[in-house]
């Protein structure tokens, strides 16, 4: 067991690498040659970013939701954008539904059904934390108690990381941070990937059998595990007739992958990566349940 559980994690966190190098690269490309003015146009396109992280997301790799949270961490992305990519992030499910012959029609409309909520959740919270932040700087305005908002800044990441990207050159940052992050995501998905081997899958469906709201949250849960494993099983469990739509949906909905570790890591807000991870859990249950009331079926 713990020879195929290290050979599993190694083969995952491997996958991840071009992913994560990419991704810094870009930013430090970002940080170091384009310039304030840029990275402010790229900030203020914010506004669709939803739209895009959902369908980025949907891609069946564990890298988007690992790319997202370092953009988030750095400023570029907004958290709409970052829950929209978890939210529609499918990892193993898509490769499963085709190594199970799952007709093409019903791979789509899942895809499909991700990505519109995660779409539509993103939208809505950025929505919500402008009137909020709005709201908020009238209140501080009208007391004249008015403080500076500190916005996020690749500078921040790259001073939580102690990385010392300023003093050489762009790749080997990229390449410092991308080695950062991938030995911590290795170290715990394989812990995390060795306890899953010791409960085992039986355990785990008899827990969510015949428990159809219940058997929502607790997918949920399942689903939160940072590990490409907890995507295997749910969408394994969905096949077998064990989950219904509404739990598979809302176990794949709050699977984010890695990408929940990645935002641990490089975010140094601890409160408000808990407040990310609430609101990717509620969201995912949210819309769960109502698929679970309305009875649709695929």
């Amino acid at each position: 067991m713990f020879i195929d559980v290290l050979k599993d994690t190694v083969i995952d966190t491997v996958k991840l690498l071009p992913f994560l190098f990419l991704t810094y690269l870009a930013m430090e490309y970002l940080e170091h040659k384009t310039g304030e003015k840029s990275k402010h146009m790229l900030k203020g396109a914010g506004k669709l970013g939803p739209v895009a992280g959902g369908l980025i997301g949907a891609f069946p790799q564990c890298g988007f939701s690992a790319a997202a949270s370092s953009l988030y961490s750095g400023g570029v992305i907004t958290m709409g954008t970052l829950l929209a990519v978890f939210l529609s992030t499918s990892d193993e499910m898509l490769p499963i539904f085709i190594s199970e012959a799952v007709p093409v029609s019903m791979i789509l409309k899942i895809l499909g059904i991700k990505v519109v909520l995660g779409i539509v959740t993103g939208l809505l919270i950025d929505l919500g934390l402008k009137f909020v932040l709005g709201k908020q700087q009238e209140i501080e305005e009208k007391h004249h108690h008015h403080k500076e908002h500190h916005e996020k800044d690749i500078h921040d990441l790259c001073e939580h990381e102690h990385c010392h990207c300023e003093e050489g050159s762009i790749l080997k940052s990229a390449l410092l941070h991308t080695v950062q992050i991938t030995l911590f995501i290795f170290l715990i998905s394989f812990v995390i990937g060795f306890a899953v081997e010791l409960v085992g899958q039986e355990q785990i469906a008899a827990v969510l059998a015949n428990r159809p709201i219940v058997g929502v949250f607790l997918a949920g849960i399942v689903g939160l595990i940072p590990n490409c494993a907890a995507s295997v099983v749910i969408t394994q469990l969905y096949l077998a007739g064990v989950l219904g739509l509404g739990q598979m949906m809302a176990g794949l909905l709050v699977g984010a992958g890695v990408g929940i570790l990645v935002l641990c890591r490089t975010n140094k807000n601890a409160k408000e990566n808990l407040s990310i991870i609430a609101l990717l859990y509620g969201t995912g249950v949210i819309w769960g349940i109502l698929i679970e009331l309305t009875g649709i079926a695929l």
